[in-house]
This record gives C-alpha cells, structure tokens and sequence, in this order.
C-alpha cells in the first residue's frame, strides 16, 4: 500500500510539473529580416534545445515587415536588416524603450555561381558583360539600398538599369541567381557563407568604404518573459560566434 502510494504521488508530481512548464511555455514570433535566415535558424533551434519556448521565424524585406507592424502584425521582436525601422518603431511607440540594440553588421558582395564570372577586383559591372544582373529593392531592402550607393558611386546606375532584375527582399534577390535568372547579384555575405563548407561560385567582397554600413538593429516589440529571455541569448558569446561565422561583423 505504501509503494502504492509513492507511486500514485511520483506520477502525481511529474505530472503538474508536465503541466506547470507547458503552461509556462511560450511561442515568439520573429520578424527577421530575409539576409540572417540561416543564421538566426541555427540561433533559434540553439535557444529551443535549452527553453521550454518556442520560436516562430517570418522572413521578408525589412520595409515590408516595418509596414506589417505598423499595421499591427503580432510579432514579438523584429531583427531588422537596418537601424532606420527600429528607431522609428521607438520613436513611434511600438517598441520598447531600451530594447533596440545592433547584433550584426553586414556585408556585400557581388556572386554568382559560375566559378570564373566575378573577378576579385570586381571589375565585371563596368564591363557589362552578363545579360541580368539581380539586386534587392533599394526601396525596401538595405541591401538594395547599398548596391544602389555602390553603383551610384561608380557612375554605372543609370548603365545598367536595363539588366536589373529586382527581388523585394535580398532573399529574392539571390534566388534570381540561383534560378538563372540572372548571371550574378549583389547579395549578403552571409547568403553564400556556410560554416565549415567553402563558397560556391565567384564573388567580390565590396570595400565596405563604398557604401553606408549596414547596421542590422533588433527590438523588443511586444513584452514577454519567453522574448526577454532569446534577446538576452542573442547577447551571449555563443551566439556573437554563431553570428561571426555566418559572415557577419558583431559590434
């Protein structure tokens, strides 16, 4: 009869545990702009093997999601590819005060897949010799928006603007390149930067001096213990090397 009680309380006590923790459990969604996809994939899968939360990835342009947020989108915490949007959701009241903080600085780089197209001096735009080149909307993507300072700096915008081919986000834009639907593409470092593997392709990593620096800023956009706790993980050294080896720069 005492074994059978022990038991009975054993299985009584795990079971409100069981239940304690699922009720204590979270789910985040995260606005993430489309460059840090594979990044914050491996950062988020990280965070889960080690809290009972659980996280939601939505990709896409950082002008878009800043749009969707205004219009009210449920997202817990934006990592946005700019710091633009996540001061002005500060400054609009739709973030919380203190929260914005920069985890990577990002990189350009001209691609493409075929192994000889892209010399290292990047020399290949002002010869033009390719039918399509891809580019991320400058008017939504700060990817976008460096490749058009690039260019612009190099006198060749108005060139070669019949050979553009534009994505909304620099995910788009890189898939135009994979697909064959243009030769090469101004994409993010990151995208072609796979820990431990080599890169695929020819590319020219861009003097960061050619373009304004791509500050990617996060905010805390709705408050939650289970959101609180994935930023203070993207605070963590394990996640600054994570970041590091997904080609960024961390402040």
């Amino acid at each position: 009869m005492r074994l059978y009680r022990l038991i009975t309380i054993v299985f009584l006590t795990a079971t409100l545990l069981l239940v304690s923790n699922q009720a204590s459990a979270e789910i985040i969604r995260v606005a993430v702009a489309s460059n840090f996809n594979h990044a914050i994939t491996e950062l988020a899968s990280r965070f889960e093997t080690t809290s009972e939360h659980k996280i939601t990835l939505i990709f896409g342009s950082t002008g878009k999601h800043y749009a969707q947020i205004k219009h009210g989108a449920p997202f817990d915490l934006f990592f946005a590819a700019d710091a633009r949007r996540p001061q002005l959701l500060e400054e609009e009241g739709l973030a919380a005060p203190g929260s914005r903080f920069t985890y990577a600085l990002g990189k350009l780089v001209l691609w493409s897949p075929q192994p000889d197209l892209v010399d290292p001096e990047g020399k290949i735009p002002k010869k033009g010799t390719f039918r399509y080149l891809s580019i991320a909307n400058p008017k939504l993507a700060p990817y976008g928006r460096a490749t058009e300072e690039v260019l612009q700096g190099s006198g060749l915008w108005k060139s070669l603007h019949g050979k553009m081919v534009r994505g909304e986000n620099i995910g788009q834009a890189l898939q135009f390149v994979r697909s064959g639907n243009a030769e090469l593409g101004f994409v993010a470092y990151s995208q072609i930067k796979r820990p431990g593997h080599p890169i695929i392709g020819s590319y020219w990593e861009i003097p960061q001096s050619l373009y304004t620096p791509i500050t990617q800023q996060a905010v805390l956009l709705k408050e939650g213990r289970a959101a609180r706790d994935f930023l203070a993980f993207m605070h963590s050294e394990e996640a600054q090397t994570t970041i590091r080896n997904y080609g960024y720069t961390t402040p």
